[in-house]
């Protein structure tokens, strides 16, 4: 199962050559998008496949050999992108299927998400895939992009949308706009994206089909989903089991509402289903349920860097520099069903002898506003030491006038090495603070910009440590 899976999806994500049919030279349009993206990272000596677009009325595209017909493709295309008008995708299809190529991605929308013409559409598209083992991502979708190779399909311009580095989240994405959206987003937020794919309505490959393909591949730490209906729930379910044994998975499912579920139906043809059916295969297959596309980046932000140092249980110990962020963690460890660790003696004890008499020592340690780095250190050094600490969540209120930013971002570094608990950093400001708290990334530490949302991204870990140790 292993070696096919690998091998259908591959073309996908790192082809030998790309078709780009219904490429263009009109800027702007859908198939030039593409186009350039794939020129540009040619270029760039990213993509290191070979561009072939087809226009049966172009020559040659900003020095491209443009070709008339998909049966005059060179023989090593193993990739089919597809941006033309719906009712000439089947023709298309077939010769993509007499020209032996197996990977299409069908950008093209107006099919099953507008009624029963373009469901017929896709069922004649979904027999001609089935008939020569085709895989289609897709339609109606922006379908991949994957910074390492160079593979992006997302007809979105570079002057409108910014792309993410790379890194080990995978994020796949039923909505195109959504999938964008979040690109942009996380290019800004400088979070490292893997590989995202957009399938749209899903004709063929789908969640478990992705899900198994990411179990072996080793560049991805955490896969996010953003879901609005599941066509087949056993599939779904037991590729959901047989990936959260493996590394995690953290969903975003709309059409929680009456309105929601209508509104899904309309935009990619999906039935969004029970909301509380979704909630019980969630928990019972392991993955995550986030609330929002904040709560889900956030999850995905802390298994990243922590994936292979979960939690061995809920006890979370806070150090903060402001009593009332200390307070604020301390409610979110309650609201999110965790426990506040109970320190032991020891630890008190070390506390308090190498404290000034003002600073306090328990849970919340409060290192108190004229902080300097060390005391933070001293503090670290007594919660990693103690048996009853399983995670620690470390507040850094950068603007206080002797924190020393760089040593005090060296000592949470190094902790986060060494030490077999997981840290988190909490990270409260303007500009100056997301500078310092971005170099604390760099180094491993996951920040958040409140203590609710580094508490909440503290409990996916937990949560998805207990599942581990179920073996569900």
């Amino acid at each position: 199962m292993e070696a096919k899976i690998v091998e259908e999806m591959r073309p996908f994500f790192d082809p030998k050559a790309v078709a780009i049919i219904g490429a263009t030279n009109k800027k702007g349009k859908v198939g030039n998008v593409i186009f350039e993206n794939f020129r540009m990272n040619k270029e760039r000596g990213i993509f290191k496949g070979n561009i072939y677009p087809v226009n049966p009325k172009l020559d040659e595209i900003d020095g491209y050999k443009v070709y008339k017909s998909v049966e005059e493709l060179p023989d090593d295309t193993d990739l089919a992108v597809i941006s033309i008008p719906a009712p000439f995708v089947p023709d298309t299809m077939r010769q993509i299927a007499k020209k032996g190529i197996k990977a299409v991605i069908i950008i093209t929308g107006g099919f099953g998400e507008l009624g029963e013409e373009g469901k017929k559409l896709e069922r004649e598209i979904l027999e001609i895939a089935r008939e020569n083992g085709i895989r289609i991502i897709g339609p109606n979708c922006v379908g991949v992009y994957v910074p390492d190779t160079g593979v992006d399909t997302v007809f979105l311009p570079e002057n409108k949308m910014d792309r993410p580095k790379s890194g080990p989240i995978a994020f796949v994405s039923q909505s195109g706009a959504f999938a964008a959206a979040m690109l942009d987003w996380a290019a800004m937020a400088d979070i490292g994206i893997g590989k995202m794919v957009s399938y749209g309505n899903k004709l063929d490959v789908d969640d478990a089909d992705l899900m198994d393909y990411f179990i072996h591949d080793d560049s991805i730490n955490v896969v996010t989903f953003y879901i609005e209906g599941v066509k087949d729930g056993r599939k779904f379910m037991k590729a959901a089991k047989r990936i959260t044994k493996v590394k995690p998975v953290i969903a975003l499912k709309s059409g929680r509402t009456e309105y929601g579920a209508r509104a899904a139906s309309s935009h990619t043809g999906s039935l969004a289903g029970a909301d509380t059916i979704y909630d019980a295969v969630f928990k019972q297959t392991g993955v995550i349920r986030a609330e929002d596309f904040e709560h889900m980046f956030d999850l995905a932000k802390a298994f990243a860097a922590l994936k292979d140092k979960l939690p061995k249980g809920d006890r979370i110990g806070i150090i903060t520099d402001g009593g009332g962020a200390g307070v604020m963690a301390s409610d979110a460890v309650a609201k999110f069903g965790l426990r506040m660790a109970e320190l032991s003696e020891e630890t008190l004890k070390f506390l308090k002898e190498n404290f000034p008499p003002h600073a306090v020592a328990g849970n919340p340690t409060d290192v108190v506003g004229d902080t300097d780095a060390e005391r933070y250190r001293i503090a670290i050094e007594g919660f990693v030491n103690d048996p009853n600490v399983d995670a620690i969540l470390v507040i850094v209120l950068f603007q206080v006038p002797l924190l020393e930013e760089e040593k005090i971002i060296d000592i949470l570094a190094g902790y986060q090495k060494k030490s077999d608990k997981p840290i988190v950093a909490v990270a409260m400001g303007g500009k100056k603070t997301d500078y310092y708290a971005r170099i604390l990334e760099e180094k491993g530490v996951p920040v958040y910009p409140t203590p609710e949302r580094g508490v909440r991204a503290l409990a996916g870990l937990v949560k998805y440590a207990e599942h581990l140790r179920r073996g569900d």
